[in-house]
């Protein structure tokens, strides 16, 4: 057996804590899955309970395809011994896992609130990693309760897009998501940073466009505008009605 990579996290998790990414990803991903010839997905990191290795299957089965398996990989043995009565092979299974992947091939891999408890430059290895063998890589953060989420999709080690989730009747000020930023930006939320540009620019956006029409018409009206500002945002409205906002990678300014 291969020697998992990495350490052994916090591990707390909540039912339906991964709604919004797992949707994005029935999104972003359901081409890829629905041609595979082994529509395998990784959920890497899952927690201390098994729950959303088992709605990320059930969720990917019903929007995508029936004979999608999800496997549940943490390097903790005693998580993977809890969460084998919940196994359903093949759909669902359990072993023990890190960054590896535990030599499986799969096609996306779920990688969430597990890098944040990692050193920043720690993660460039780890998204090396995770991609070796061509896997889409979803991998980000969110708050306890799956409210306010972001996230990056990166393929062959390489971040391609930021997004940004939220339940917008929750949403107070866009200003929110610096907190839960993927950890490869949350530490470069600081004046000359792409990121830090990003979020003033839809901070500005959402306090110019207040409506009495409620959160949904306001997120979708401040998406609008930073479209409309030329901002290079990447989704419509379907996606913004949901709460999300998709945009290139802002990347990190490179020292000197």
């Amino acid at each position: 057996m291969t020697k998992p990579v990495g350490a052994i996290t916090r591990g707390t998790t909540n039912p339906n804590r991964l709604r919004r990414v797992d949707n994005f990803i029935a999104y972003r991903c359901g081409a890829l899955l629905a041609e595979a010839t082994e529509p395998l997905v990784v959920d890497l990191g899952y927690g201390a309970t098994p729950v959303t290795a088992v709605e990320l299957r059930s969720r990917l089965a019903t929007a995508v395809r029936a004979d999608l398996a999800v496997v549940g990989l943490e390097i903790d043995p005693v998580r993977v011994e809890a969460a084998e009565p919940f196994a359903d092979p093949p759909g669902l299974d359990f072993r023990r896992g890190g960054f590896e992947l535990a030599g499986l091939r799969p096609v996306v891999v779920r990688a969430f609130n597990v890098l944040r408890q990692y050193r920043e430059d720690e993660v460039d290895a780890a998204w090396q990693q995770m991609t070796a063998t061509g896997a889409l890589l979803v991998e980000g953060t969110c708050d306890e309760l799956g409210r306010i989420a972001t996230w990056a999709v990166v393929s062959a080690g390489r971040p391609a897009t930021l997004t940004l989730s939220a339940r917008l009747s929750d949403l107070d000020h866009p200003a929110t998501f610096a907190e839960r930023l993927p950890k490869a930006l949350i530490h470069h939320n600081v004046a000359g940073e792409p990121i830090h540009e990003l979020l003033r620019a839809l901070s500005r956006a959402w306090e110019t466009e207040a409506t009495p029409f409620g959160p949904r018409q306001r997120w979708a009206a401040t998406c609008r505008r930073m479209r409309d500002e030329g901002h290079p945002v990447l989704d419509g409205p379907g996606r913004w009605k949901l709460g999300e906002l998709t945009v290139p990678w802002p990347g990190r300014r490179r020292p000197g």
